[in-house]
């Protein structure tokens, strides 16, 4: 197993210094050249991107691919979204990036957090609670823009056209877990269920996310849905953080450091060995410590010492 972190921002080579010294293995979704201007890579420069995060000793793991929105809300632009999704796993392929990340409007509830919660030494990370999300929706009713029907229909048509070019370029598509994994959310358990089973692919599966899938039921579910995704070669990448509490049980959870939550995460890391998972851990959703400065370096740094630990006590560094 490999570990992943996060370089939303620019790839400096500071950045990248330091990501090699405290043992990173490859980076996930960097600004890629192109994206922003017109919907898709420029080739030239991703390539040469690419290049220079090799010579670092790491890799581009993963790339959220580009947005949905208007093709799922009917609006003008949609075909042309689909074009973009379509070309940016062609170069993502070509340029041996392996993880593409499907990116659906709605994936993400109305009202991800409702306070923040503090814990050990007082550093702070998201909350979420069903109680005071009735309140927040009382005082902003969320704008509904599609029906559930409509999000899988157009959700479906989108995969019937990019299954068989992340097939033809040996890229995967890794699909997140809806966060808060409400019932009604589109990749909660049935509809996280419902995209492998309507595309039955080797290039289709999951960014498995083991804190939103505690906080939908609690470590049994966790380690249950490795053994069944795992076993099946469905688990691409796995965002490994730790929570306290979950949805069904106590009503709602709060995030918290990897040692400091419900999950024993060594045992995680022992199921996804026991599936054959040799992809990238990215211990994500990072708090600021005392002191920290503004990415976050220290929280990151104690994150990815901690999974190494982890990886090295199983005896499953690469």
């Amino acid at each position: 197993m490999k570990v992943a972190i996060f370089a939303r921002g620019e790839l400096t080579d500071d950045l990248l210094r330091w990501a090699t010294q405290i043992g990173v293995d490859c980076i996930d979704d960097p600004p890629i050249p192109g994206m922003r201007e017109q919907g898709y890579p420029d080739m030239e420069k991703l390539l040469k991107l690419e290049r220079r995060v090799r010579s670092w000793g790491l890799r581009i793991n993963r790339v959220t691919l580009p947005s949905t929105n208007n093709f799922m809300l009917g609006q003008p632009g949609g075909e042309e979204e689909i074009d973009n999704i379509c070309k940016t796993i062609k170069d993502l392929g070509e340029a041996r990036i392996p993880i593409g990340r499907p990116n659906f409007i709605t994936e993400t509830p109305p009202v991800f957090s409702t306070h923040s919660a503090e814990h050990r030494g007082g550093y702070t990370m998201r909350g979420f609670n069903l109680d005071l999300r009735k309140g927040k929706l009382k005082d902003a009713p969320p704008d509904d823009k599609i029906t559930p029907e409509e999000f899988w229909k157009r959700c479906k048509e989108i995969y019937r056209n990019i299954v068989p070019v992340a097939e033809e370029s040996g890229v995967k598509l890794a699909l997140h877990p809806s966060d808060p994994p409400l019932p009604e959310a589109p990749f909660s358990s049935l509809g996280y269920h419902r995209v492998l089973d309507l595309f039955p692919s080797d290039h289709n599966g999951l960014l498995y996310c083991v804190g939103t899938r505690h906080e939908a039921g609690g470590t049994q579910l966790v380690l249950d849905e490795i053994s069944n995704f795992g076993r099946k070669g469905k688990i691409f990448e796995v965002h490994f953080r730790n929570v306290r509490g979950n949805l069904s049980t106590a009503g709602g959870f709060e995030e918290v450091l990897l040692d400091d939550g419900d999950m024993n995460m060594f045992t995680i890391i022992q199921a996804l060995s026991n599936v054959g998972f040799d992809g990238a851990l990215n211990p994500d959703h990072m708090p600021l410590l005392t002191s920290d400065s503004k990415d976050r370096r220290m929280a990151w740094s104690y994150s990815v010492g901690y999974v190494k630990a982890l990886l090295a006590a199983l005896g499953t560094l690469p």
